[in-house]
């Protein structure tokens, strides 16, 4: 079976998780962190992800079908540093 490989035009997802969990090194954030956090999504994605199952993707990169209440957690350090970089 073979592993398959990320290519000049294939959308980067294995370099974008490669970053994050670099980031995550850098933050002393532990893997399996992202699951005691709420994270930023767009609105209109979690819309579409209730009524279809699709999963999100959250501005730190996590991707997951959303089925919590997100208010019970923290939020994400990573997805508030890049949403407050966004509205500055």
């Amino acid at each position: 079976m073979s592993t398959p490989v990320e290519g000049p035009d294939q959308g980067g997802t294995l370099t974008l998780d490669r970053e994050l969990e670099e980031l995550l090194r850098e933050e002393n954030i532990e893997p399996g962190d992202h699951e005691r956090f709420s994270h930023y999504v767009k609105k209109d994605k979690i819309v579409e992800s209730a009524i279809t199952g699709k999963p999100v993707r959250a501005l730190c990169g996590k991707k997951w079908t959303p089925g919590r209440d997100p208010e019970k957690f923290p939020v994400c350090p990573t997805c508030k540093e890049i949403y407050e970089s966004l509205i500055s």
